[in-house]
């Protein structure tokens, strides 16, 4: 998974203004990031598990453990990497986050989207 490099990895102020902007509604904007947040923090754990799955061995026991110079590297790239959280912000902040509403309300929206987009072509 690709990061960028400008995300600040501690908690910053939004205003919600910014937030609510794309859906125009500050909770419909929380659950889009929610669930891109789960996405990411998914996307994170399978590389990390791809990575020490590398270093794992079939024959651990308890007086076999030893200490991996490279194993803990990681652990460590992937401890100072910002919360999926802010990620998520940050992208739909951005508008690199796609969304669309389901059901009828996302129809009705669409239609008039289309709508609006064709009279301002005119």
């Amino acid at each position: 998974m690709d990061i960028k490099k400008n995300i600040p990895n501690n908690t910053v102020s939004r205003k919600l203004d910014a937030l609510d902007a794309p859906t125009g509604n500050i909770y419909e904007s929380v659950a889009i990031i929610a669930k891109r947040a789960n996405q990411i923090s998914t996307d994170i754990k399978k590389e990390l598990m791809r990575k020490l799955d590398d270093f794992s061995s079939s024959t651990d026991s308890l007086e076999e453990t030893f200490e991996n110079r490279e194993q803990i590297e990681i652990s460590r790239y992937y401890e100072r990497l910002p919360k999926p959280a802010i990620i998520a912000t940050e992208e739909f902040l951005d508008d690199e986050v796609y969304f669309r509403e389901g059901g009828e309300a996302g129809k009705k929206k669409a239609q008039a989207t289309r709508e609006a987009a064709a009279a301002t072509q005119e």
